[in-house]
């Protein structure tokens, strides 16, 4: 112990960000062996204030975790956090603290994820612990975020990505979406915005998308999940897995259609049968996949997304009624027997002018409706345009 705090303060005096994030991170297998007056005397005498009170937290957060207490282990880690903030503050003019803010932050966050899950949890309302580590995230990203000194070198700018990630997680994870909003237009107004860490950008990347994705901003959603997915290392097939399962409905709404063998390479079958009967326009099976992997879309975050995709299995179907019948004059009857043979016997002719209407405004179709001889009208130049060329 009397080793570890000598280290401790030597990084400190010699401002080594580096060296003082391993040293004070949690993953450290550290053995608190002396009681705790013992040790908490020793810090206060060798260590400069207010990086003391920052040590005795952590080492209270890791006796808590040695105890599998976790919820008192991030209490503690929060006021550790509490303590970095001033920290922060007062060196007005440096940035060298910044990896220990990031190690930090990071650790607080997963402190408030395990509290959510522990078994050991005490009375409180779901997230609540997750709301409050927000709080702190945020304090950190201000103080960042307000630094506005001209040299690249020093600023604490460059901390911001880091914390706007892990605010991200934890919003996503407790369902607040619309308080992403402000710390994207931060970052992408940011001079720094493309000169962040590689790792961090793609992080970035990946929830902006899906924030987009859920925006209904299909074309966004595709450019920033298509990046994350392109920059991803190639052997983290695990990242790369998990951008692919919001990256493929995106691309099927923008009219692309992912190859069998990038499916199968990263585990995603799930979707092929899915993409199958979507190709097709085939109702009734979409119906039954989607039922089948009802688990794994909801479990995803994806199901209203997929959805979505009945809209392009409808453009489809129809397209084959128009090649079966070689008539740019479509009688409605015609589409709706084709809905009723693949599982809409529910549908009637109103709700399907209804549906071909959609159609026509979203741009699937070019055309319009003949009210009054209950026919469809399509152009006779690309009735059914490519969805990509939509954009």
């Amino acid at each position: 112990m009397e080793n570890y705090i000598l280290q401790l303060r030597r990084s400190w005096s010699h401002q080594d960000g580096n060296s003082l994030a391993n040293l004070l991170s949690l993953r450290q297998n550290i053995q608190l062996h002396a009681t705790s007056e013992t040790y908490m005397t020793h810090v206060i005498e060798v260590l400069p204030s207010p990086f003391d009170d920052l040590v005795l937290y952590h080492l209270k957060t890791l006796f808590s975790l040695n105890e599998d207490d976790a919820l008192i282990a991030y209490m503690s880690h929060s006021s550790a956090v509490q303590v970095l903030i001033k920290i922060l503050q007062i060196q007005k003019e440096e940035n060298w603290m910044l990896p220990v803010m990031n190690m930090m932050c990071l650790e607080l966050r997963l402190l408030a994820v395990k509290t959510e899950t522990s078994k050991k949890i005490r009375n409180g309302k779901p997230g609540e612990n997750l709301e409050k580590c927000a709080e702190c995230l945020m304090s950190c990203f201000r103080i960042c975020a307000a630094d506005n000194r001209s040299s690249e070198d020093d600023t604490k700018r460059w901390g911001m990505l880091s914390l706007v990630n892990q605010l991200l997680k934890v919003y996503f994870r407790i369902n607040k979406l619309h308080l992403c909003k402000p710390l994207i237009r931060a970052i992408e107004s940011s001079i720094y915005k493309d000169h962040f860490s590689l790792a961090q950008q793609i992080t970035y990347r990946f929830f902006v998308g899906r924030k987009a994705m859920f925006d209904s901003n299909y074309k966004a959603a595709d450019e920033y999940l298509t990046y994350a997915f392109q920059h991803c290392h190639k052997k983290s097939k695990k990242n790369k897995r998990l951008i692919l399962m919001y990256l493929i409905p995106v691309k099927m709404l923008l009219g692309y259609i992912p190859k069998h063998n990038l499916l199968k390479k990263y585990n995603l079958i799930e979707f092929c049968d899915l993409i199958e009967a979507v190709k097709k326009g085939n109702l009734q099976n979409l119906d039954i996949v989607m039922c089948k992997q009802e688990s794994f879309l909801i479990n995803a975050g994806i199901y209203l997304i997929v959805e979505k995709l009945k809209l392009i299995a409808y453009r489809n179907l129809f397209k084959k009624v128009y090649l079966i019948l070689n008539t740019h004059q479509i009688d409605i009857q015609s589409l709706l027997c084709a809905l009723k043979i693949y599982g809409r016997s529910e549908i009637n002719m109103d709700e399907t002018e209804c549906l071909v209407a959609n159609l026509i405004f979203d741009g699937k179709i070019k055309g319009y409706i003949s009210h009054q001889h209950k026919k469809v009208v399509i152009s006779k130049q690309n009735p059914f345009p490519k969805l990509s060329s939509l954009l």
